[in-house]
Parts: C-alpha cells; structure tokens; sequence
C-alpha cells in the first residue's frame, strides 16, 4: 500500500522519533532515519529540507502529543483542580517508567542545541513555558475553589496566596522527576514527586 505524502512524513517523524530519543540527535544521522523508514535519502528530502527541518518537526510533533498527554492525564482527575493536579503526578509516574523513557526529549533537545535560533531550541522552550503556563492555570482554579487557611490550621504556607508560586513550584517539581528518573530510575526520588505535590497544595 502506497502512503500519501502526509503519511509518509508522519511515519518519518515515528521513526525518527525512536532514534532521536534512543540514541541522541545528533548521533544520528539522516541516512539512517531514511534507512529505518525505509525510504530513499532523496524522499526525505523532499519532505524536510535538511536535518534542522526534521529535528524541528520531530519536536514539534513531541510538543503536540505532550500537551494531548498532560490535558488528558489533568482531565482523568475529575471536576476538581486539586485532583487534576495531582492526577497529572499519577500519570507522569506511569510515563517515566524506563521501557518508555529515557527522560524529557526536550530537556536533551536544550542540551544538544545550545543556539538561541535553533528551532528545536526554540521549540523546546516553547514547551516548558506551556507546561508553567498550564500549571499556572490549574493552580489560579485551586485557588479559586480552595479553603482559606488561617495561621491556627495551617502551619506552613498557605499555598492559596500566591498560585503563581504554586504554579513555579510544580512545574519545577516536574522538571525534578524527569531529570530524576533519568539518572535514579523511576523508583528512586522521582517516586515521592505525587507526595510532593499533594504538601504543595496543602
């Protein structure tokens, strides 16, 4: 069966996907991207003009399946932004599971990339300011359905008095786990990640 062009390049960007992620962009080349789709160097060409363009894509592509992840896994925890929150922590302890991660793509996508312009820089930074932005919103809801704690029943901070600092202190809690599981494996400290969150809104 003959794959339209779009087919071709969603298959490209699976591939590439997988040794991208495995083994390092830029220890891979496109020849071998090419080989692995099983298509002709001159056909992925034709889809992407040079490495940067797939790379891009290949980030893009990462960035549209992570917000579908995070929006679905926030959305698994009910009515309730509390829940959501700490739903997102349930499933981020399922994805960083080692048959499927290696850590974050686009943390290692920054530390290959250090230019500026480079759009997989770009890309990648675009990302991490999505994922502060959403942590940002679900945290202004708690805050807006959340008790409000007196000195007498909350001993530590109130976490419902600045949900920008919340939103700053989950988004960093999971920048933790991906760099943590990376180096300790998904049973070491990235394990307490959910417990974390759950002090964090009190």
């Amino acid at each position: 069966m003959r794959r339209s062009a779009e087919q071709t390049r969603e298959h490209v960007l699976e591939v590439a996907h997988e040794l991208f992620y495995w083994h390092g962009i830029r220890a891979t080349g496109v020849d071998r991207v090419a080989a692995e789709a099983g298509i002709a160097p001159t056909t992925l060409y034709r889809l992407f003009a040079s490495k940067d363009d797939l790379v891009a894509a290949y980030i893009e592509r990462a960035f549209r399946l992570y917000r579908e992840w995070f929006d679905i896994a926030a959305g698994s925890g009910g009515a309730l932004p509390r829940d959501q929150i700490l739903a997102v922590f349930d499933a981020l302890a399922e994805q960083v599971q080692p048959h499927q991660c290696r850590g974050c793509p686009f943390l290692m996508a920054l530390a290959e990339f250090p230019d500026a312009e480079h759009p997989a820089r770009q890309v990648a930074i675009e990302m991490k300011t999505w994922v502060r932005e959403r942590m940002g919103e679900l945290a202004e809801q708690f805050a807006a359905t959340a008790p409000v704690a007196d000195s007498v029943t909350a001993p530590v901070a109130d976490p419902v008095a600045d949900p920008g600092e919340l939103a700053d202190h989950l988004a960093l809690l999971m920048e933790g786990v991906y760099a943590s599981a990376q180096a300790l494996g998904h049973l070491g400290p990235a394990r307490r990640a959910r417990t974390l969150a759950a002090v964090l809104l009190g």
